[in-house]
């Protein structure tokens, strides 16, 4: 994230609180992403009924 990237979301409505969740939720679901590919979890295959 840089200043620019902030002055954009700033310019384009969003409060710092909102920026933040942004950034707390990007930040959480690349932990997860990258823990599950690091332990080799495989993606369930879901098939229509």
């Amino acid at each position: 994230m840089t200043l620019e990237g902030v002055t954009k979301l700033r310019e384009a409505g969003l409060e710092d609180d909102e920026i933040l969740d942004v950034c707390q939720v990007t930040a959480y679901y690349n932990f997860v992403n990258r823990m599950a590919q690091g332990l080799g979890v495989e993606l369930e295959v879901h098939r229509d009924e």
